[in-house]
């Protein structure tokens, strides 16, 4: 299993950066390599990815969700084993530091070299710094779901 992290600060309030990372359908704005999320109900989404000319499609589930605390997801199906967490922490009144931490399964030669090579940590720091543009320019999020979900093994 390889993991990535990342922790990069934004220049909007807790409030909006959580929100926006709820709208997991944006993704694509921000994320490179993601074409896709369709989300299915408030805890499942379907995945379309392509990186380097790989595609994968996988189903996965919103395994933790606390607002303006954490949102948590793990592959359920499909072709890749995958699981995210990103956590986030009030700086203060108008900034806010995002932590992101992925892991996945790497599977073939290109995407174990890949991540060997750390092309992983170099997608996921951009992917990062995308989320700042995007939102710092936007300046307010494009929606949001205020739910709380919990783990199953947990109140």
């Amino acid at each position: 299993m390889a993991s990535v992290q990342e922790a990069i600060d934004v220049d909007v309030p807790i409030r909006v950066a959580y929100d926006q990372w709820t709208q997991f359908e944006s993704f694509p704005q921000f994320m490179g390599g993601v074409e896709r999320i369709t989300q299915l109900d408030d805890t499942h989404t379907h995945w379309v990815t392509n990186i380097d000319g790989v595609k994968r499609e996988f189903d996965a589930e919103i395994t933790e969700q606390h607002p303006e605390e954490r949102v948590a997801w793990t592959s359920t199906s499909g072709d890749a084993k995958h699981a995210g967490v990103v956590t986030f922490h009030r700086l203060d009144d108008a900034k806010t530091r995002v932590m992101i931490q992925i892991d996945w399964e790497p599977k073939g030669v290109v995407e174990k070299a890949g991540a060997a090579l750390g092309f992983d940590d170099r997608q996921v720091k951009a992917d990062a710094k995308k989320f700042k543009e995007f939102i710092e320019s936007r300046g307010s999020e494009t929606g949001a779901w205020r739910g709380d979900v919990s783990r199953p093994d947990q109140p």
